[in-house]
């Protein structure tokens, strides 16, 4: 005779006093304990890849500086659309990207040495990589 074939073919016990605890609830006592909160985040936030902005030769910002003139002498007849290769910087690490996308450039706001879009937003200047007319 074994040690609990006294009570293994018995009924599961209902209580009289209690209802049922329905599944949603009673499955959610099973669920992981998360101790480290924003680990998983941490980890994914290191391992996120992001690139160092590059530094432009002299000969490299003049031809950015005679691009960004050319467009100065025709935004006065009206925005100018433009292919805008520009650095990003990372909001949480070190580094950034580099985006390129097309915009209309409203006007170039020297003292910020930005150039304003159509959107209203800027992209400063000593963050652009390139400039091409579209």
């Amino acid at each position: 005779m074994g040690k609990y074939d006294d009570i293994i073919n018995m009924e599961r016990p209902i209580s009289r006093n209690h209802r049922p605890m329905a599944l949603e609830n009673r499955a959610a006592q099973f669920m992981p304990f998360a101790a480290l909160t924003g680990y998983d985040d941490a980890v994914e936030e290191t391992g996120r890849l992001t690139t160092e902005k590059i530094d432009l030769t002299e000969e490299r910002i003049r031809e950015l500086d005679e691009k960004i003139s050319e467009v100065a002498a025709h935004i006065k007849d009206g925005p100018v659309k433009m292919l805008v290769t520009y650095f990003v910087p990372d909001l949480y690490k070190s580094g950034g990207e580099y985006v390129t996308k097309e915009v209309t450039i409203r006007k170039i706001d020297s003292y910020k040495k930005s150039l304003v879009l159509a959107d209203k937003t800027e992209i400063f200047i000593h963050d652009i990589y390139d400039l091409i007319t579209v």
